[in-house]
Parts: structure tokens; C-alpha cells; sequence
């Protein structure tokens, strides 16, 4: 509410905020760039890797219609099979079945209407539209489908009258073409499907590690700017999300068609799993910065122990990615978290107040959202965290004595206590996430 908002500060002059705006937008800018610039280096491998699958697969189209496809151009068949290679990684197959699904309604729409209302001009103009109304009913939005059923409606509308028998060399094509370009992603040129995750989640990791670190410092120096650029930064991170997903689905696509990549399956699917896990870390130290930035703005009490918990929740980040690219157990993953939850627990039992508290709440979710994308079941990795909480707790004051020496919460604290666990609850529902698998609150 409008009325539990700090004052702000007589003596901060209005050119003054505005040149801090000005730094901090300065900032963000070459953040991205340099951002920028690393995941254009990354993508360079997969770019090379497309352009020399769709390269072979047009030679290989292109040659198979000319020695087997009979006299004529048979363009349209490299067309394809490039089309093919080039759409959205992860959709290929079911990219390759809207094409020649688009190209037989096409052939069917045109060749109907030709036959009802004849050739010409405005007929041409009725075909296609007819054609492009019929392929978007059918697929709900643009793609291969609509595009090849236009395309074709245009072909049969104009040349069908000049040149007979266009359907069957345009439908083999689009098979030769779609076919040529499957094999190419599955048989010939496969990418390795993990370099392509761990190239996708490297900088999600990146950046995890450094605001937590950065994170970290910033609230034992309590300086509310440097955690606000913080929260900016992670909110900047949906472009790599995107990616991530991306890569997931292109990732499932070749280790469901690609022979030489069968083996792979299972490290996938265990992977897989971890990203949602790692996605909701992403979302848990947003949200631990923005608890962090109003905590500082009230001038809430921070134990020390509380910037200690998040520098080491950035360092089990950092030893969780290497741990997982060299195949090991992650028992120091394990251990920095079980650290991080015991220096959470000791600042609740110091005293925190209503935002405090939240931050020590939060702590606990990502530590138990870290250890189940580190492979943890959900049981054990609430019952790891809860229990090295509590000997937090413990190791400050006793059991029977605790609650003394905390601040009591106020009923605005519990209200917004209360509607924080609502919003986490109705996400898990959106994720579709089973009561035993939500995290530790």
C-alpha cells in the first residue's frame, strides 16, 4: 500500500536521481552488449552446423530429382528440404508434415475452384484466399502449412491451365524434399544434443552466480541501489530462458530421431528435468533481490549471517554446473547448501523482521529448488534444507526459548506473508507441480 512506502529522502535532488537513472541505464546497456556478444560466440557452433546441414541436404534433393524424378526443373524439392533444416529447431518433423499437408491442400482447393469457376485473374485472387483462409482455420496460425498452401494454390491457379499435371510433381517434391531433410538432421549431420543444452544454460548459470555473489555483497554493504540493479539484471534474463527451451526441444528432437544420438536419451530426460528446476532458481533470486531491496529500504535488521547464506547459495550454483559437466555426485553441492540453510536458519533465530523473514523464507525455497535441479527427489531435498534450518535455529538459541527472541510479526507481516505462499501455491498449480513435489516453504 501506498502508505507503507518509506519517505523519500528532502536532500536527494531531482538531477541527482536522474543521473543515477542515467548511469544505471548505461550500465544495463553494456551488461546486454557484452551479454550479446558471448551468445552470438556460443551459437556460432549450431549456426555452422544448420548451414552445413541445409547446404547438404539441398545437394542431396537437388540430385535425387534429377536422376530419379523424371525431365523438368523440380525445384521445389532442395526448396523443401532446405525449408526443412532451416524452420524452428525441435519442430522440424512436425514442420515437414504441415508442409505437405499445406502443399496437398493447396492442390486440392486449387484444382477444385479451377474446375468450378475457371482461370483467370480474380479467380486466382478467390483460390488463394480460399486456400489461406482454409490452411489457417486448420492450423490456427501461419507456418509451412499456410505459406505451401497459398504457394500452391498459386501455381495451380496459374500454370495448371498451360501445363498439365503440376499435382503429382509438386507433392513428390515436397516428399523428396521434407524426406532429404529429415535424414540430414537424423542420420548424416546430428548435433550433439547436450553441448547444445550446456551451451543454452551456460549463461543462466552465468548470471546466477554473479548476482548472488554480487547479491550477497551488496546487502552487507545494505546498499539499496546496487540490489536494484540486481533485480534488473535477473529480470533481464527471459531471452535466455527462451533459449534454454529452445534448445530443450531441439535437444528431444534429435534423441528421438537420430540413431547416433539414441544413447543419449536418458541423460536428456534427466537434464530436461533439471532445467525446470533451474528456471525456478532463476525466478527464486529475483525474488530474493526484491525482498532484499524493500528489507534494506524499511532499514529492516540484517544479520550477517544473511548475506553469508547468499554468496553461499551462488557458490553451490557454481559447483552444481561443474559437478554435472564432469559427472560427478553432487556432494558439495549438497554441502554448500546444507551451509546455506544453516546461516539462514541462525538469521531468523537472531531476529529478522516482516521482509527479513520473507528473505529467510525464500533462501530455503531456492536451496531446495537448487538441490532437486542438482538431481535430489523432492522429499529428501525439503527434508535436507528443513533440517539444516533448523539447526541453525537451534545453534543460536534453544528450541523452547526461540520464539522470545524474535521479533513478532505484525498483521500486515502475516498478511503479506500469507498472499506470498497464495502466489507460490498458484504457480506450482500453473506448473502443474503435485503437492509432493512442491518445495520447502
Amino acid at each position: 500500500m501506498a502508505d507503507d512506502r518509506p519517505p523519500a529522502d528532502p536532500d536527494r535532488s531531482r538531477l541527482g536521481e536522474a543521473a543515477e537513472r542515467s548511469g544505471r541505464t548505461v550500465g544495463r546497456a553494456w551488461h546486454r552488449g557484452g551479454q550479446a556478444g558471448r551468445i552470438r560466440a556460443r551459437q556460432l557452433e549450431v549456426t555452422l552446423v544448420i548451414a552445413v546441414q541445409a547446404g547438404l541436404a539441398a545437394a542431396l534433393a537437388g540430385l535425387i530429382a534429377q536422376h530419379f524424378l523424371g525431365p523438368g526443373a523440380h525445384v521445389f524439392a532442395p526448396a523443401a528440404a532446405v525449408g526443412t533444416i532451416a524452420t524452428a529447431i525441435g519442430q522440424r518433423a512436425r514442420r515437414t508434415f504441415e508442409l505437405l499437408f499445406g502443399v496437398g491442400l493447396g492442390i486440392v482447393i486449387g484444382d477444385t475452384l479451377r474446375f468450378l469457376i475457371g482461370s483467370g485473374p480474380w479467380q486466382t485472387g478467390v483460390v488463394v484466399a480460399l486456400a489461406i483462409a482454409s490452411a489457417l482455420l486448420v492450423a490456427g496460425k501461419g507456418g509451412p502449412l499456410v505459406g505451401q498452401a497459398g504457394g500452391t494454390a498459386v501455381l495451380i491457379a496459374t500454370l495448371a491451365p498451360m501445363e498439365r499435371g503440376l499435382e503429382l510433381p509438386r507433392i513428390v517434391d515436397a516428399l523428396v524434399g521434407g524426406a532429404v531433410g529429415l535424414l540430414v538432421v537424423a542420420l548424416l549431420v546430428p548435433v550433439n544434443p547436450m553441448r547444445v543444452l550446456d551451451r543454452a544454460a551456460a549463461p543462466i548459470f552465468a548470471v546466477l552466480r554473479e548476482q548472488l555473489a554480487e547479491l550477497a555483497r551488496a546487502v552487507r554493504e545494505r546498499d539499496v541501489d546496487r540490489t536494484k540493479g540486481v533485480l534488473e539484471r535477473l529480470r533481464g534474463t527471459e531471452g535466455d530462458v527462451g533459449r534454454l527451451n529452445d534448445s530443450l526441444s531441439g535437444a528431444e528432437e534429435v534423441v528421438t530421431i537420430a540413431p547416433a544420438r539414441w544413447h543419449r536419451r536418458q541423460q536428456f530426460h534427466e537434464y530436461a528435468r533439471s532445467a525446470s528446476h533451474l528456471e525456478r532458481l532463476l525466478l527464486d533470486t529475483r525474488a530474493l533481490a526484491r525482498w532484499s531491496t524493500t528489507a534494506l529500504q524499511y532499514g529492516e535488521p540484517i544479520p550477517s549471517e544473511l548475506p553469508d547464506a547468499i554468496a553461499r547459495l551462488g557458490q553451490a550454483v557454481e559447483e552444481m554446473r561443474r559437478e554435472r559437466r564432469v559427472g560427478d555426485t553432487p556432494q558439495c553441492t549438497r554441502k554448500l547448501v546444507e551451509e546455506c540453510a544453516e546461516l539462514a536458519g541462525r538469521s531468523a533465530a537472531r531476529g529478522v523482521r516482516s521482509f527479513g523473514d520473507a528473505l529467510v523464507t525464500g533462501l530455503r525455497t531456492a536451496a531446495s529448488d537448487l538441490l532437486r535441479a542438482a538431481g535430489c527427489e523432492p522429499d529428501d531435498a525439503n527434508r535436507i534444507v528443513r533440517r539444516a534450518a533448523g539447526a541453525g535455529e537451534a545453534a543460536i538459541s534453544a528450541p523452547a526459548r526461540r520464539h522470545l527472541h524474535r521479533a513478532r510479526p505484525t498483521r500486515a507481516a502475516r498478511a503479506r506473508r500469507r498472499a506470498h505462499l497464495a502466489s507460490r501455491r498458484r504457480d506450482d498449480d500453473r506448473a502443474g507441480l503435485s503437492t509432493r513435489e512442491r518445495p520447502a516453504r
